[in-house]
């Protein structure tokens, strides 16, 4: 076998972090209903962050906020519009905020309660015993994300990367590297019963796999976009586009190479993790 011919990455977990049985001792204590008055997600996240707090629950506000979204339908307290911050909640809502941060006062993580969690742009769900992917293991996957990239392997090549997982959990490390590396091969192991049937089930692709698939640096439907938007757009009209962080500048690239199009790359923002997701592209006149 040629050297890098075909990769083997064995990603080891560490030392007593799969396989064990987590238990959830209850007590019979239950949360009083917020006080009268508390209506909006804010004034509720207010609140619980106040409870948390008193029973010294770690990160009290972060645990409020993602139960309150949840609710509400967001993955983040910040993405719900303004309007709902102060909106009222119903009584089947409040309850269900109630039922679930009695869980956190009980310390279950707040995945557990959820039942779901992102994971390098991946929803994953999430149920006990299996491990909680830690944001450390985010670096992980880059690290290697960025060894394969040196090694410019060919789509379809004899030479794509093997990929082997020991301890899979619920899959993120090996279904994060699988679906930006979708020329690879994923090999994904544990002890358990539980973690295998998890990884399985986080797996099936509940979306439409060609709303995923932007070819192979994933700008095909942007570019796509882009080339029909001087037919489309008023003079300053704008284009706004959630890419994957290695686009902003694939994208800038692009426009500077097709100067007939006259559009402009115009601002970039990031989102809640910190990376370039955001791009305003803007019409100016011929």
């Amino acid at each position: 076998m040629e050297l890098w011919g075909r990769m083997l990455w064995a990603l080891l977990s560490g030392p007593g972090r799969r396989g064990s049985t987590l238990g959830w001792a209850f007590s019979s204590w239950q949360p009083q209903p917020p006080l009268a008055g508390l209506s909006s997600a804010t004034e509720l996240v207010s609140h619980w962050t106040r409870v948390f707090e008193k029973r010294g629950i770690p990160e009290a506000r972060e645990s409020s906020e993602y139960i309150v979204a949840h609710v509400l339908g967001a993955k983040t307290f910040q993405s719900l519009r303004p309007a709902l911050w102060t909106q009222p909640l119903t009584s089947q809502q409040l309850q269900c905020i109630r039922e679930l941060s009695s869980r956190r006062l009980q310390r279950m993580p707040v995945q557990y309660i959820l039942g779901e969690w992102d994971f390098q742009g991946l929803s994953l769900r999430m149920v006990p015993p299996v491990f909680i992917p830690r944001p450390e293991t985010e670096e992980l996957v880059e690290w290697v994300l960025e060894e394969v990239a040196q090694r410019s392997y060919a789509v379809g090549s004899p030479g794509s990367p093997l990929i082997l997982e020991v301890g899979c959990g619920s899959g993120a490390i090996s279904l994060s590297l699988l679906s930006q590396l979708p020329q690879s091969r994923v090999i994904a192991v544990d002890k358990g019963e539980a973690a295998i049937s998890l990884t399985h089930e986080n797996a099936q692709s509940y979306e439409d796999p060609a709303a995923l698939d932007g070819g192979e640096e994933g700008m095909d439907i942007i570019t796509h976009i882009l080339a029909l938007a001087p037919r489309l757009l008023k003079d300053s009209g704008s284009i706004f586009l959630e890419v994957d962080p290695r686009h902003p500048e694939l994208v800038s690239s692009w426009l500077q190479s097709r100067p007939e199009l006259y559009l402009n790359l115009v601002a970039v923002r990031k989102d809640f993790c910190g990376r370039s997701r955001f791009l305003h592209i803007q019409r100016s006149r011929p």
